[in-house]
């Protein structure tokens, strides 16, 4: 190595570095000791001018006399011995290499060189370490990374939900001179999305292939396409071919969501994956009701011949998302493993969760694209104008987003099966109240039906959610305990939890194109949802059979 010695030689520690000392102050397979964040770190120089940072305290007799060490070769592995009890580690890994020694793995750290004159490196994009299970790296800067990139993410998949419904909003703007019937809105909002579904998958892959913050920038920027687009087309006289070819842009916005999940997952420790990413996805959830608010306000002042405003507004939101993404986010060195969808396919467990958040997401994002609509055609003499309606159909997708950081503090808590099952269970009583009150025409408890809708499913989307890591744990603790390696088991626990985050989205988000057809299926055959609400109450009531059946009290139960 062409090191200078008067280099500066840094250890890493989650996002940041510490100077040690100068290269030429290590004496060649020598070692000397460094507190780096609060813990003795064992620094060694080997003959070949290579650098290892190791703990420097011995995992058998609990010494800090690592740095002491002997260090050297075997079968051209460099490694050090303990001046103790004379095991003998890899300084690349920490591992030891004596099998009939029970000793424990030393914690590596990074270590890199800056030369003299140059200026201290920028904040790089991707982090040198990322050990969440760690209580002492969580609590000196673990926690800390994790909550800034949780809340830029919450930022960038909010404004993304708002793109992906904005068309939920848009279609009360188009009155008479559009010429457009009940029957082709509910396709209008269908269309984007069945697209935001099929984008789930490649956008789930796409953060371990480029990085969470990378990825996030690239998203970030794509949301100006549908957002300008909307903004140039919406106009009396435009063809209804061209507004659906629009629409379906605006999928793009959907897929946010699988990617902003999958990137956050792999930022928390288990025992709070559950609340992580229920204020993930809640709060990219919000952005239904927020884009929806903002349409009244423009329906209250401009009226309902500038739907073009709504875009317009969001179009400096989108840019000021991604710089900040762009400027504070972090790419994890996890970035290269690849997400494979064959490895969860030929699990039971798969289709089951898929088809339990088809039924709480489906519902949540169904319902929110289609209930301003259902109110319209439901209770017409009621609601005939559009600021009537958008001063209501914002408050079932509010609800609904705030309760569900509350499912996944749940199923922390209690069991992601058993808060499922629940919630299921009254999803069902919920869709039978609505059945009820849409025959005998009573709008108000008919409302309150569909709010109770949404807060249950927005309790469902937490817990669900959460019991896709809690699943694949399982799994990998009984290949654990069957022998298998447990470096290789994490690894495979992290592909499979993505595959599965970024499939179930995927399915979520394709029940809701079936609510808005079966909305739009039973007014036209019998101009009434009575139909599709009959359908949603039997899907409930399957769900909770099925949770209560394959999650049944005992072992899986407990730990899903």
């Amino acid at each position: 190595m062409n090191t200078p010695p008067d280099a500066m030689v840094e250890i890493g520690h989650g996002p940041s570095w510490t100077p040690v000392c100068r290269y030429g102050d290590l004496t060649p397979g020598r070692g000397v000791a460094a507190l780096v964040a609060g813990e003795q770190v064992a620094l060694f120089r080997d003959t070949d001018g290579g650098l290892y940072a190791l703990a420097n305290q011995d995992p058998v007799s609990g010494a800090c006399v690592i740095s002491r060490g002997l260090t050297g070769s075997r079968d051209g592995t460099p490694v050090v011995t303990s001046p103790m009890y004379k095991q003998t580690y890899d300084l690349r890994t920490g591992a030891c290499l004596d099998e009939d020694t029970p000793a424990g793995t030393l914690r590596t750290w990074p270590v890199r060189t800056r030369e003299p004159g140059r200026p201290r490196p920028a904040r790089t994009r991707t982090l040198p370490e990322w050990r969440p299970e760690d209580p002492d790296f969580w609590a000196a800067t673990g926690a800390r990374t994790a909550r800034r990139n949780l809340w830029l993410s919450v930022l960038t998949e909010h404004i993304g939900f708002s793109v992906w419904s904005m068309w939920s909003v848009l279609v009360l703007f188009l009155g008479p001179e559009y010429g457009i019937d009940p029957a082709g809105k509910f396709t209008l909002t269908a269309v984007p999305t069945a697209l935001g579904a099929a984008l789930r998958l490649p956008y789930t892959q796409a953060v371990t292939r480029f990085g969470g913050r990378n990825w996030t920038v690239v998203s970030g920027l794509l949301l100006l396409l549908p957002t300008a687009l909307m903004a140039l087309v919406l106009r009396p006289g435009v063809s209804y071919t061209t507004l659906l070819l629009t629409a379906s842009v605006a999928g793009v916005g959907g897929g946010n969501f699988a990617s902003s999940m999958a990137n956050i997952n792999l930022f928390y420790p288990r025992r709070l994956k559950g609340r992580a990413l229920g204020i993930n996805a809640g709060g990219g959830n919000l952005g239904v009701p927020a884009v929806q608010l903002a349409g009244l306000l423009v329906l209250a002042t401009a009226g309902a011949g500038h739907p073009r405003l709504l875009p317009l507004c969001y179009l400096p939101l989108i840019v000021l998302a991604t710089a900040l993404a762009a400027r504070r986010m972090d790419n994890l060195p996890t970035r290269g493993e690849r997400v494979r969808l064959r490895e969860v396919a030929g699990d039971r467990h798969t289709w089951l969760l898929c088809l339990l958040y088809l039924g709480t997401f489906g519902s949540f994002i169904g319902f929110s694209f289609a209930f301003g609509q259902v109110l319209q055609v439901q209770f017409h003499d009621r609601f005939d104008t559009p600021v009537k309606v958008a001063c209501l159909s914002f408050l079932g997708p509010l609800l609904g987003s705030l309760v569900r950081p509350l499912g996944g503090a749940w199923a922390d808590r209690f069991g992601g099966a058993r808060v499922t099952a629940c919630a299921f269970a009254a999803m069902a009583a919920a869709a039978g109240l609505i059945l009820a009150t849409a025959r005998a025409q009573l709008p108000a408890a008919f409302f309150a039906g569909f709010l109770a809708l949404f807060v249950l499913s927005g309790i469902g989307n937490g817990s669900t959610y959460r019991m896709i890591p809690a699943l694949q744990r399982a799994g990998t603790l009984a290949a654990i305990r069957a022998g298998a390696d447990p470096h290789t088991a994490e690894a495979t626990e992290r592909r499979r939890t993505n595959a599965l985050i970024g499939l179930a989205g995927a399915v979520g988000a394709l029940g809701g194109v079936l609510i808005n057809l079966a909305f739009r299926q039973s007014f036209l055959t019998s101009g009434n949802g009575d139909g599709a609400y009959a359908a949603f109450l039997a899907l409930y009531l399957l769900c909770a059979l099925l949770t209560v059946t394959v999650y049944r009290e005992g072992r899986l139960a407990a730990r899903v």
